[in-house]
């Protein structure tokens, strides 16, 4: 049995590509990465901060969330868990809806969630709070600070599904999502929700972030539930200004205006 440190666990952001984020959850000796789309920037993170890898997380089949991973495995032979609903070479340890486990090497125990929308095997990974720190949710390309992932193999009813899932999450619960997506994501839901102002609020608070080179994430499911479109789709507002800019024949259910959004969305 690996024993691990006692320090408190912390989570490092490591910027990969254009605008990927990829996530190492250590206690300063060992550390768990969450997509790993790219290797070297997650080898040269673990060499700088002297950390030893002792598992991969994954929550998607894409590749730049997975691609990194063969190389990982040459330099850590360690576990990696992903969906068991998509096929993964690297994948040891499928895991689904319900599960919960121990990470090798550090105190994290995690539990899982179907999320299927993005990809029909899409699953999220969330630790419950502790004594210093809220949940942490890392949820892929489901969620997004301000958005919400394209639907590439999901239906709108599943994304719904899955969205409700994590918004049922507490409103403290740190958003780990993996793209550097925000401001665009705004600037759509300021076109959605113009009079929303906890929204005209954030894309200053966000813009002045970014203008410092600071990431936008994590954010937080209360954030997002006071300014994400993708989560605020039952509000009125929002289905008249989808039949006003001609999105939406008419006000229906609420799965026709998410699906009309989600349209929108893609042709921003």
């Amino acid at each position: 049995m690996t024993i691990s440190s006692n320090q408190a666990l912390c989570v490092l952001t490591v910027p990969a590509f254009h605008d990927n984020y990829l996530w190492l959850i250590h206690d300063g000796v060992h550390a768990a990465v969450v997509d790993p789309g790219d290797a070297k920037p997650i080898l040269a993170a673990l060499k700088a901060n002297g950390l030893k890898l002792t598992a991969i997380l994954l929550t998607h089949h894409h590749a730049d969330h997975i691609g990194g991973a063969p190389e990982l495995l040459q330099h850590y032979q360690v576990p990696v868990f992903g969906p068991r609903n998509e096929t993964i070479a690297a994948v040891t340890l499928p895991v689904g809806e319900g599960k919960q486990f121990d990470v090798p090497g550090l105190s994290l125990r995690l539990s899982v969630l179907d999320v299927p929308g993005h990809t029909m095997g899409h699953i999220a990974y969330v630790r419950e709070p502790s004594a210093d720190e809220p949940t942490w949710l890392f949820c892929g390309d489901t969620l997004f600070a301000g958005g919400c992932g394209r639907l590439f193999e999901g239906t709108p009813a599943q994304m719904i599904s899955s969205l409700g899932k994590l918004a049922a999450l507490p409103d403290d619960t740190k958003v780990y999502c993996a793209h550097e997506y925000t401001l665009s994501n705004l600037r759509f839901a300021r076109v959605v929700e113009p009079d929303n102002v906890a929204l005209q609020e954030r894309v200053k608070v966000e813009t002045d972030k970014r203008e410092h080179n600071l990431p936008t994430v994590p954010s937080t499911i209360g954030i997002e539930k006071a300014t994400n479109p993708f989560l605020r789709y039952r509000e009125p507002a929002i289905a008249e200004q989808l039949v006003k800019a001609g999105r939406l024949d008419r006000i229906d259910t609420a799965l026709a205006t998410f699906t009309a959004l989600r349209l929108w969305k893609n042709d921003f």
